[in-house]
Formats: C-alpha cells, structure tokens, sequence
C-alpha cells in the first residue's frame, strides 16, 4: 500500500484519492453508445450486447419471460430462499421507517401543503460484469416498493449463456418484479432513458455499475432523473492502536475483492501500519497524529463506506459530515451492510457523498406543493404580491391577481 502522512500541504492529493474524474475517451464511446441507441432502439441494444458482452441475442430475448425465470428456479440452491427471506426482512423493515407522506395546513383563508407521490416508473441497473450482484436487487427494488413505486423495470448484462444469473431471477421475481430485461452498460441506460421497440422509457434510472454504466448515467441525467454516482466500491477504515489487525486486514482484502474497488486505511497507529502494509498490496495508508485529523481526511475523501475501529467510535460520528454509510465499532464490517443489515448498499462514490445521499424510500418519491386561497386571503395579500410583480416589471402577473377584485 501507499503510504501518506497526514499534513496541511498535501491535503489537496488526499482529497483527490476518491474524486470523481472524466475519463474523455470513455466517455465519447459512451456518447456514441446512447446516440446510437435513442436513434436505433433494440437494433443498437443488440449491437452494443454483442461488442462489450460477447452474446449475440436475437430481439425476442431481450425481455425475460415466465419461463426463464422458471427455470431460474431449477438452478439455484432451494435452501438459498430462507436464507434470502431474512435478508429481505431486514431492508424492508428498515425502510418502512422511512415513510413520510403529504400533510396540508390551514393559516386564516390559506390552506398550504406537499403533496408527496412515487414516481410512476422506475428503471433498476443491477451490475454482473465480474459477479452477479444479487442483493442489489432486494437492496434497491425493497425501497422502490415501499415508496409506492407502481412499474420497476430491471436491466441486466447477459452472461455467456445468453442468460442473466439465475439468482438474480429468483430474487426479482419473489420482490414480484414485472420486466426484467438481457442488456447492460451504456447501451441500458440509454435504453431506459429513451426507450426501444421493446424497452418503454422511465422517468428515473437507479443502481451502481462500472465507469460505464456511471458516465451513461451523468449523461443522459436531465431527460431522466438518476439517484446519484454508484460507481466502483470504495472503503475507508478509520483505526487506532484498539483495532486488532486481523479484522483491520480482513475488511481491507475484502475490498480487493471489486475489480475496481479502492481501499484506504487512515490511522494513528504506527504498528497497525506496519501490520497492513505486509498483508495488504492495493490501496493507501493516511498516516494521522490525532485523530480529529482523521476526521478532516474522510470529511476531505467523502468515501462511499466508512468503517470505524476506534476507541468512543460513537463521539467520533458526530465530526464525519461526507460518508455515504458509516459502520460503528469492530463487530461492524462493511460487508454486513453490502447483504443483510437493512440499509442499502447502493451509496455515493468518488466524493459525491458531499452532495448526494444513500439510495432510500425518498429516492422514488417525488413533492408537489399544494396551494388554495380564499377570496378574503387573496385580498389581504394583493398588495404586497402586486408591488413585488411590479417591482420585477412583471405587469401581466400584477393583473392577474388585480383582475380578480374589479
């Protein structure tokens, strides 16, 4: 691993660790990709499948139909089911915590409110670039659910064997997912965007995926809604002298794991240093004298995950303002929250969790301000929004409210 000490002069290199950048040659190809597909629909989807996946499908497999997920059903492990149901639990259970709703409010004439609905339909990117991300499935459609989403269409990359993971079927089906469809990458998102002969377009598009399927996502951003940058998996564990090695090494190698993924380990502990930097190759270490200074590096990183091993871990919180998900205690790796603990594991990455949020039930809901006035309210207020109207030379919205008194 790299090793960084921790000092003012070199905090601009710190914070470019995990920072989003465009790749300019990627994302040409991905421009080429969604024009051509808002241009040539399923023709594009299937040129696109047979150039970066290697699978030739004809047009009638783009959708999945009943029969494969039937025989989805056949290939998997029956005792994988129950195992997956308390998974599913525990998302569900969390979310519906979550749930809001409209309220309205009456001041004199005035009635004021929000009118809080689900957007109607919802694309979910589920990646299998490397390995099938089975709880991604139960770890976005759970939330979309529960927000009233009433159309959740899922896209996935199509195998070798022209199929998608049958896990990922089984899953999608018991969450009663209604169209599942064989396309990844750009070719997907522009697909959903824009919609095809097959594929009907969404009004938002949600999941993580590679540098590819993220770029598509900014692009096409503003003819749909995207949830936030989910791009390859980032970790940052904060460790003192408390945190015991193993575990330390353990969550880090774990992250190695994703092809893309990046690790950094910020620590006071000279000796932890020491022990990582012989197990662990990839990543970095941030080498701190106190650890408020390891606070002001992962307020600087804005990681995706944030794993905390230190003494009081809990009085630490409070000074992390950029972290997409942050994991308390040694009894807390981040892979309880990649499968099981109820938060999604769909997170902002590359520092965006300076701005976005971790996917959630407000992710698929959509505010309408409500408004109604009496003729009496409307009155007593005349005055200040006709001189506001007159002020801004807006002289037509001035009659709009005098005409209503003549």
């Amino acid at each position: 691993m790299q090793i960084i000490t921790y000092n003012r002069n070199n905090l601009k290199r710190i914070s470019s660790l995990l920072s989003y950048s465009v790749d300019e040659k990627l994302s040409r190809t991905v421009r080429k990709i969604i024009r051509d597909v808002r241009k040539n629909g399923d023709k594009a989807i299937l040129k696109w499948t047979k150039e970066f996946d290697k699978v030739r499908l004809p047009a009638k497999r783009i959708r999945v139909s009943e029969g494969d997920i039937n025989r989805a059903y056949q290939k998997i492990d029956c005792n994988f089911i129950p195992l997956l149901r308390l998974a599913i639990n525990n998302v569900r259970e969390f979310y519906k915590k979550e749930k809001k709703g409209s309220f309205r409010t009456r001041k004199n004439g005035a009635v004021l409110g929000r009118i809080e609905q689900p957007i109607e339909r919802v694309g979910i990117y589920i990646p299998a670039g490397t390995a099938p991300l089975v709880s991604t499935v139960y770890m976005s459609v759970i939330p979309a659910k529960i927000a009233g989403v009433r159309e959740i269409v899922l896209v996935s990359p199509p195998n070798e064997n022209k199929e998608i993971d049958a896990h990922i079927l089984v899953v999608a089906n018991l969450l009663e997912v209604k169209e599942i469809y064989r396309v990844g990458g750009a070719q997907a998102i522009g697909a959903l965007c824009f919609g095809t002969k097959t594929i009907k377009k969404v009004d938002k598009i949600v999941g993580p995926g590679n540098m590819y399927v993220q770029e598509a996502k900014r692009l096409v951003y503003g003819f749909v809604d995207v949830d936030m940058f989910a791009g390859p998996s980032e970790a940052v564990i904060v460790a003192d002298e408390t945190a015991p090695p193993s575990f330390v090494i353990a969550d880090l190698l774990a992250q190695e794991e994703h092809k893309e993924g990046q690790s950094i380990l910020v620590t006071t502990s000279q000796k932890l240093v020491n022990s990582v930097n012989e197990k662990v190759k990839k990543g970095w270490i941030i080498l701190v004298e106190k650890i408020e200074e390891a606070a002001e590096v992962v307020n600087l990183l804005a990681p995706e995950h944030l794993e905390l091993m230190i003494s009081k871990a809990n009085k630490f919180v409070p000074l992390i303002k950029n972290a997409g998900a942050i994991f308390v205690g040694k009894y807390s790796p981040i892979v309880i929250g990649d499968y099981f603990a109820g938060p999604s594991h769909i997170l902002p990455t590359q520092g965006t969790a300076r701005f976005h949020s971790c996917l959630g039930v407000d992710s698929f809901r959509k505010v309408s301000h409500y408004i109604s006035y009496s003729q009496k309210e409307l009155e007593e207020t005349r005055k200040v929004i006709s001189k506001l109207a007159e002020i801004e030379g807006m002289s037509k919205h001035k009659e709009s409210i005098e005409v209503r008194f003549k």
